[in-house]
């Protein structure tokens, strides 16, 4: 598929059809690449919970991992509005 090069603004762009966008899942952001003289358009995938290891770390070594709220468990109810 061939696509013509538009300008936007002072910048310059290629419209994707939407269902090349669908077919690859994109969302709202792309990531670009450069290799070989060619440029990549993929979809920014998230990933689940990245960084939170090194997270958990300095806020263990602050001394803020402490609970915000009780969290036991009141099996008679006592406590409870219904």
């Amino acid at each position: 598929m061939k696509a013509s090069i538009i300008s936007i603004g002072n910048s310059k762009g290629i419209r994707i059809p939407k269902s090349i966008l669908d077919q690859c899942k994109f969302n709202k952001e792309a990531e670009l690449e450069v290799q070989d003289h060619k440029l990549i358009i993929k979809p920014v995938r998230k990933k689940a919970r990245v960084g939170w290891d090194k997270a958990f770390k300095l806020m263990h070594d602050r001394k803020e991992d402490v609970l915000l709220m009780n969290d036991a468990l009141d099996i008679e109810m006592k406590n409870w509005e219904w």
